[in-house]
């Protein structure tokens, strides 16, 4: 055992968290990468810190220990993903759906993908090694298409093209030979490409003015309006329905049915938020108690060249307290 390694394992565990604790906030967002929800990155964060003090006289070199601590991570994420469907949004989990097909019924098992706050990101100015999480390797597409590859796949690309580590130590933490991480990055990169998960163009992009037609076409019903804003070929979903529909006239058809169907003015309200670098909002939907809403889901749109390109609903009311956004809203 080297020095170093005596001298961590003598620590105790408020002086051992003392030295670990800085690298959590970049640690969740890897592990959301490699799961997909917000839940179990918070979890495989809580059981990679029990093993990593239980194991901490395995660190040879305290200057490792931010590797040995990803190391520990993505071990983590990989044992859990074993038991575990792949997650997905409504576009990657089946083709797209026809308005001649009733709508089907929410599928509430643990299958589908959700949004990670920006106010959890890492930046270049809190993370000890200046690590930065960019749009390109946050935003919601990129996150849907990572979750199509398989597990030990998805580690390597996000341990080579998004965390930069040589090929040697990625083999070395997934106890493999370099020549297989270069075959799986090149398998995994080919699925990325084939999906075109480009991240969300910037909000600046976006003008301000459009950004409050949005709101207002929501919280008066205005298809039209929404649909002004869309781009021709749009998506549109709220998992975890399974379904999702692209274009002006499907969903045009598809909202006047549901979430605008009859007196609909003022059943929504929408409150700013940011999800995977992205324009979010919390969702909220009218109760019966006079000028309070409740937390419907949480929305992001993919914005491109100007227009929303996708807007997807993740229909759990649980995310907008994770958002930091109230679970019943009295502003209107």
């Amino acid at each position: 055992m080297t020095e170093d390694a005596k001298n961590l394992s003598s620590l105790d565990q408020q002086a051992f968290s003392a030295l670990a604790e800085p690298y959590r906030r970049e640690l969740q967002v890897h592990c959301y990468r490699m799961m997909g929800c917000v839940q179990d990155a918070e979890d495989m964060v809580q059981e990679m810190y029990l093993r990593a003090w239980r194991r901490r006289d395995t660190l040879a070199d305290r200057q490792a220990l931010r590797a040995w601590l990803y190391r520990i991570a993505t071990n983590v994420c990989l044992d859990a993903l074993d038991k575990q469907a792949r997650r997905a949004v409504p576009v990657t989990y089946q083709p797209v759906s026809t308005l001649a097909e009733p709508i089907p019924p929410s599928i509430m098992e643990s299958i589908w993908l959700e949004p990670y706050p920006d106010d959890w990101l890492v930046t270049s100015d809190d993370s000890p090694e200046q690590y930065l999480t960019t749009r390109e390797d946050i935003a919601l597409a990129f996150i849907a298409a990572l979750h199509l590859l398989p597990p030990r796949q998805r580690a390597v690309l996000i341990l080579r093209d998004v965390l930069n580590w040589p090929a040697r130590e990625v083999a070395s933490l997934l106890e493999t030979s370099e020549a297989a991480v270069k075959s799986a990055l090149h398998r995994a990169r080919s699925t990325m490409a084939q999906q075109n998960a480009a991240a969300a163009s910037e909000l600046d992009d976006v003008a301000q003015d459009k950004l409050e037609a949005y709101v207002q076409a929501w919280e008066t019903a205005d298809i039209d309006g929404l649909l002004r804003l869309l781009k021709a070929d749009a998506t549109f979903s709220m998992p975890p329905i399974p379904s999702w529909y692209r274009g002006h006239d499907d969903i045009r058809t598809l909202t006047s049915r549901t979430v605008f169907s009859g007196e609909a003015k003022g059943r929504w309200h929408l409150l700013p938020t940011r999800a995977n670098r992205q324009l979010a909002f919390g969702l909220y939907r009218q109760s019966d108690e006079p000028g309070a809403y409740i937390a419907y889901g949480i929305q992001v749109l993919t914005l491109d060249d100007g227009l929303i390109a996708d807007i997807t609903t993740f229909r759990n009311p649980a995310l907008c307290g994770r958002f930091g956004l109230p679970m019943t809203d009295h502003s209107v």
